[in-house]
């Protein structure tokens, strides 16, 4: 297959990029080549985005790959529109066999340069965020502001975290290594040695409706970078941004010469479910998935064949105990609580709160003061609806709906949840968060706050003191595992033994947070999402751990 991308064309134009990437990943400090703001790619960009992702509205996205039976495809967006494009229906006797083909040179390659081949991938998707985001945004609900940092540049540094990790793991051991034994008066033993990074086989990527390519790249670059083929099978609801990205992938792999069947795409047809039926098939060797609990557990005692990585359902809490700045944590709560709808993974649900209050710099606020307050702000921040809309998107699916609406029944309502008119896409489903009153003191095994109730619902429990606070939080974590903790004091005691819950307890703390940064945002290359040490997540984002076991490291020992 001849190369029109060489390596050393594109040692030229990326190595930066990946020793950047490296350097990253080990200080842990702030860095993106992606820019976050619109206008930086180009004053025609926002216009040729849209006119992009029209253009694929109504359009059959063939992707030539093999084992196509036929076509399927049945996106709605959230906002309304029907996106009315077809994609390949895989069989995978034919397609699973044809992925495998071209491994054998991908893992001849070596791990520079998978890692150069997946950083054009993603530069080229990069050039593209405009189309991206509209994508994202009419299959996920995102408000499009974050559809195109979430699902654009916030994306890509994800997916190239996961190439500097796998770069950084395959390269701990030298190609070659001359060995030598002393053996006295008799010669010495002498062996040369060869080390090759050894993929597992072909890699499953099971896609979300709610972040098709935040939570999709990190999977999908992790096994690539590592050796493997990857099967994409998206979200039935969320299909065009991994699809496109399958594109864009397969283009790449041609032009640098190698097969492009190591990435494809796999669309179910309605009601087929075909990610049961492919994860457990013996060519399946890696599988990374985001969702519900029920079918992340089935997939960790079904496919024993596949490494399998889940991100799955938690009960994310924030403790209040006492601040130096009320406003400020106000402030920030209503954002968390108010930012896409509270459907994301690591939006806090269960505000623990002290019944007879808390400390502040505006004085002792009682719990009824502080929940009513949190309301207030709430409501505050999306008293206009231009800005709510831009802030909570669409409800996703009809089960966010239903879950928001039946909330309101399960305690008293300190915050009723309202209706948004988006004069844009008036289909749109828009709704404010519910805030519900709770009680801790009695126990109950089927308290709401012991389980995740995804979407814009928060709860404001009422605790004897902060150390039930720590109690619960401890108890919600392990049983039911937490993607985000967050925790408001002004005590060194109580935020060491905050502290100490999640350090136990494997969840990821954020502690008084007051500006511009929330409980539910991570930035990539510097802040882990999840930990695997919980329930909610068996696998962080991203760490050597989760490349590491993508490949094995196959030794030749040659008489030197």
């Amino acid at each position: 297959m001849a190369a029109e991308l060489t390596v050393p064309q594109l040692s030229a134009k990326h190595r930066p990029t990946l020793d950047q990437a490296l350097s990253a990943i080990r200080s842990r400090a702030y860095w993106s080549p992606h820019p976050e703001h619109p206008k930086a790619y180009g004053e025609t960009a926002p216009a040729d985005g849209l006119a992009a992702f029209e253009a694929l509205r109504g359009t059959r996205l063939d992707l030539g790959q093999p084992g196509t039976d036929g076509w399927t495809g049945a996106e709605v967006s959230p906002y309304g529109p029907e996106l009315g494009v077809e994609y390949p229906h895989a069989d995978p006797d034919v397609l699973l066999p044809a992925m495998k083909a071209g491994m054998a040179a991908w893992r001849d390659a070596g791990p520079e340069a998978r890692a150069l081949v997946c950083i054009e991938i993603l530069a080229r998707i990069s050039a593209r965020t405009h189309e991206f985001a509209h994508a994202v945004m009419h299959t996920s609900g995102q408000a499009f502001m974050m559809a195109f940092q979430a699902g654009g540049p916030h994306a890509q540094d994800r997916g190239l975290e996961a190439v500097a990790y796998a770069y950084e793991e395959q390269t701990r051991v030298p190609g070659q290594a001359d060995w030598s034994k002393p053996q006295g008066k008799k010669d010495p033993l002498n062996l040369g040695k060869s080390f090759t990074a050894v993929p597992r086989g072909i890699a499953l990527m099971i896609g979300c409706n709610t972040f098709p390519t935040w939570n999709g790249y990190p999977g999908l670059f992790a096994s690539l970078a590592t050796g493997n083929a990857v099967l994409v099978k998206p979200h039935p609801r969320a299909v065009l941004p991994l699809a496109l990205t399958v594109r864009v992938a397969r283009e790449v792999l041609a032009e640098a010469g190698f097969d492009p069947n190591l990435v494809a795409l796999a669309v179910e047809r309605p009601g087929e479910g075909i990610a049961k039926t492919l994860a457990v098939r013996p060519e399946i060797k890696l599988i990374d998935y985001t969702g519900s609990t029920e079918f992340g557990d089935w997939l960790e005692a079904n496919a024993r064949q596949a490494q399998v990585y889940t991100e799955k359902a938690g009960v994310n809490t924030v403790v209040l105990d006492s601040t130096d700045n009320y406003k400020g944590m106000l402030s920030n709560l209503a954002f968390s609580l108010s930012l896409y709808s509270g459907q994301m993974c690591t939006t806090p649900q269960n505000l623990l709160i002290p019944r007879d209050g808390i400390a502040t710099d505006a004085g002792h606020k009682t719990y009824d003061e502080v929940v009513a307050d949190l309301a207030a702000s709430v409501g505050g921040l999306l008293g206009d609806d231009a800005r709510a809309n831009a802030l909570l998107g669409a409800l996703v699916n009809p089960d966010v709906k239903a879950r928001l609406e039946a909330a309101a029944g399960l305690g008293e309502v300190a915050l009723a949840s309202r209706e948004v008119v988006n004069p844009e896409f008036p289909d749109a489903v828009v709704r404010t968060p519910v805030l519900v009153k709770l009680d801790a003191a009695k126990p109950d095994p089927d308290a709401p706050y012991l389980s995740e109730c995804f979407g814009p619902v928060a709860f404001a429990v009422a605790v004897d003191t902060t150390a039930d606070a720590l109690d619960l939080l401890r108890r919600t974590v392990r049983e039911k595992g937490a993607m985000t903790v967050g925790a408001y004091t002004t005590s060194a005691d109580t935020e060491r033994a905050i502290e100490e819950v999640c350090l136990e307890e494997s969840a990821q703390l954020s502690l008084n947070l007051t500006g511009g940064v929330y409980v539910n945002q991570t930035a990539a290359f510097s802040d882990f999402h999840g930990s695997g040490g919980n329930p909610a997540a068996n696998a962080a984002l991203c760490d050597g751990a989760f490349v590491a076991n993508r490949f094995r490291v196959v030794e030749v020992r040659r008489q030197a």
